[in-house]
């Protein structure tokens, strides 16, 4: 069963060609890469799957839902999309608890399990605006995967992660598949790539092609 489905999909902003006519689907409870070069628009499909941006033509649909019409946003996704708006002289936990009050969705005790399963100290007062660009990024893990969404969209979550970080999150990324879970992640690392992914697509200047893992 494929989780998300996009047909003839391109952007134009401006004068400039964005993507081109993509067509891809993908299956639920896979980890499914995308590579390019920075610029080629991997970033820009995945705004699009997420409602962030309105595609110049064509249509996404994430769980049986179209993206702009039957809703703005998919229902039940987790997002790492360049840098997560974060309040500088908060800790981490409160960061989390002020996103998790929007929803009412989890507490206290869920949001300190997440944070440490990402290897954060929930009880650490330190404020974000002191934390290593690794610990941000396992912040912006712990948000994304802390309401349990069926779907993550991560663009280079390893950004600022050591070998040991990387480790951890490749082991826990694939242990949410393992969950069930579906997972898009671009990243510039093949050994990333390589390790996690079931089906890779390449992107370059907007036209992507299926490079891994795809049925014939």
């Amino acid at each position: 069963m494929n989780i998300i489905n996009i047909n003839n999909l391109s952007l134009k902003i401006g004068k400039n060609i964005i993507l081109t006519n993509i067509n891809v689907s993908f299956e639920n409870g896979k980890i499914h890469g995308l590579i390019g070069r920075n610029g080629s628009g991997k970033t820009m499909l995945m705004k699009c799957i997420c409602g962030f941006i309105k595609p110049t033509e064509g249509t996404v649909f994430v769980a049986d839902k179209q993206i702009g019409k039957d809703c703005d946003f998919p229902e039940s996704v987790g997002i790492i999309i360049e840098t997560p708006g974060f309040i500088p002289y908060y800790s981490g936990f409160k960061n989390l608890k002020l996103l998790a009050d929007l929803k009412r969705k989890i507490g206290r005790e869920r949001i300190k399990k997440v944070m440490e399963q990402v290897g954060l100290d929930p009880e650490l007062k330190r404020h974000v605006k002191k934390y290593s660009l690794g610990m941000r990024q396992r912040l912006s893990l712990a948000q994304a995967i802390m309401e349990d969404p069926d779907l993550l969209i991560l663009d280079e979550p390893m950004n600022g992660l050591d070998k040991d970080g990387v480790g951890d999150m490749r082991k826990y990324l694939l242990n949410l598949k393992e969950h069930g879970k579906t997972i898009i992640i671009a990243s510039h690392s093949a050994e990333d790539i390589e390790i996690l992914c079931d089906t890779v697509c390449e992107m370059d200047k907007g036209v992507l092609t299926k490079v891994k893992g795809w049925d014939k």
